[in-house]
């Protein structure tokens, strides 16, 4: 069985790719799905539409490598975290569309329990800064608005689960109801100290312990599918930037790795023992394999990849994604504009839900090309807000940054990165680095790979960003980009 599939399942699109032995992408599949958009502020999937794109591109990678399921070693899921999905268990169901990560509905819920000083219990427990952001909220809010949920949930009827849960009970036929603990830990409802679910924050948050997966380790064989015609273990499971981080192999502390997808995720390495932030970060579970559970630092930013979206399908300035980095290099500069996508507020280091995105410094002179420009400087930005408090926190100044996701093959996005930093922006030679790291904990639990110095041999650089900007450059751009977040916070507070 010379192959490990990979499923992974994004905010925007589900896509299947086939790696082999030496970590070398075999095929690819990709397909996009509906996002739903009911409210300002509110975002959706439905939980049917991720099933049936997943399981296409499953059956469609395996098509187009020439393979069948007896040449699959395992399984590896790697999916958007804290998007939340309820459903019957009987009939296997969803009660209502998914409430996903980026959804504000809500930050009022948590701006009451912020009034009763719970967000300091909850930080305590589950590492994690109060915010619409996690599970927890989206949970409660859907036993409270769907009609006769909360009654199913009290007897038993209803499960919970972020997207891995729903995949693996999806392809097992309903048989297995887990998590792994690196998904676990972005819920909000799980004890970093314990290792398990919490019962004072499921009674605050009012969600049943019965809904819940379990929690399993991120490598192990939790069941398997017959669904692409043959019987095929599921052997590894890991929310997308933990997935990216293994995938980088940042298995040392100090290691840092960014991905750039619809959001920016900065994850570093911090050991077996969790950091507590003291800069607004989240501590969170890296993995667990074979009982032992290493810890991340991590700042999260909800807009990245997405920002060039909406250059292309709200403002139409571009055609095509890729449009946008010949666009923006075309003039030197922004010319003073500076764009801060905080299109459904703030992540880290400010988690201020009620940011919204501001365009700044436009003069008769602006033309799409400053916009583009400021878009791309926008993300790169943002990421040195979570670079530095992440510095503050470890104690530690960043050697390299070693980089993935869609965003990571724009040049110009990257050298503007390696620019605002001041440390080399490190590409590596193979991009799906979440897949892969999916992929490299569904190969460890079955034996695909010896261990995980067996696979660190296998990470190659492809290109290597050094910094090029001016000292006072980097300090007026840096000073510039703080006064435009001070006026996109609290836009839309009441």
């Amino acid at each position: 069985m010379p192959f490990i599939l990979a499923l992974d399942q994004g905010t925007t699109s589900s896509r299947a790719i086939l790696f082999d032995r030496a970590g070398g992408v075999v095929a690819v599949a990709q397909k996009e799905f509906a996002q739903h958009f009911p409210k300002p502020g509110w975002v959706e999937h439905d939980p049917a539409d991720i099933w049936a794109t997943q399981l296409g591109v499953a059956a469609e990678v395996l098509q187009r490598a020439g393979v069948t399921a007896a040449d699959i070693a395992g399984i590896g899921i790697t999916n958007q975290r804290e998007t939340t999905v309820v459903w019957d268990r009987e009939t296997g169901q969803p009660i209502a569309n998914a409430i996903v990560w980026q959804d504000r509905r809500t930050a009022p819920a948590c701006d009451a329990l912020r009034k009763k000083r719970l967000d300091r219990l909850i930080r305590r427990k589950t590492g994690l800064v109060l915010d619409a952001y996690f599970s927890a909220t989206k949970v409660q809010w859907i036993l409270k608005h769907v009609a006769g949920a909360r009654a199913r949930a009290r007897a038993g009827k209803l499960a919970f689960g972020t997207v891995d849960s729903w995949l693996v009970w999806k392809l097992t036929g309903g048989a297995v109801h887990v998590t792994d603990a690196s998904n676990a830990s972005r819920t909000m409802l799980y004890n970093l100290r314990t290792g398990d679910w919490d019962d004072e924050l499921l009674r605050l948050f009012g969600v049943p312990r019965s809904m819940l997966a379990e929690v399993r380790s991120s490598s192990e064989v939790y069941g398997h599918t017959a669904l692409l015609g043959g019987t095929i273990p599921v052997s590894g499971i890991a929310g997308d930037q933990q997935a990216a981080l293994f995938g980088q192999v940042c298995t040392t502390p100090g290691m840092v790795k960014n991905t750039y997808g619809t959001g920016c995720f900065l994850l570093m390495h911090s050991g077996t023992t969790p950091i507590a932030s003291k800069n607004n970060l989240l501590t969170t579970v890296a993995w667990r394999i074979g009982g032992r559970t290493e810890y991340a630092l991590e700042g999260s930013i909800f807009m990245a990849g997405a920002v060039v979206q909406w250059l292309r399908d709200g403002l139409g300035i571009i055609g095509t994604a890729a449009d946008i980095e010949p666009l923006a290099a075309s003039v030197p500069d922004t010319d003073g504009v500076f764009l801060v996508p905080a299109f459904v507020g703030l992540g880290a280091p400010h988690w201020d839900p009620y940011a919204r995105g501001t365009l700044l410094g436009l003069t008769r002179g602006t033309t799409r090309a400053h916009i583009a420009r400021a878009a791309l400087e926008g993300i790169a930005l943002q990421v040195m807000d979570v670079l530095r408090a992440m510095e503050a926190d470890a104690g530690i100044r960043l050697r390299e940054l070693r980089v993935d996701g869609g965003a990571s093959a724009n040049n110009l996005l990257m050298q503007m990165q390696a620019d605002v930093l001041n440390v080399p922006v490190v590409r590596p030679r193979i991009a799906e680095t979440t897949a892969l790291g999916a992929a490299y904990l569904a190969g460890l639990a079955v034996g695909f790979w010896v261990d995980q110095a067996d696979i660190a041999r296998q990470w190659r650089a492809e290109r290597r960003f050094n910094a090029a900007m001016t000292p006072a450059a980097r300090k007026a751009l840096a000073a510039g980009w703080s006064k435009a977040v001070a006026r996109a916070r609290h836009w839309a507070a009441r």
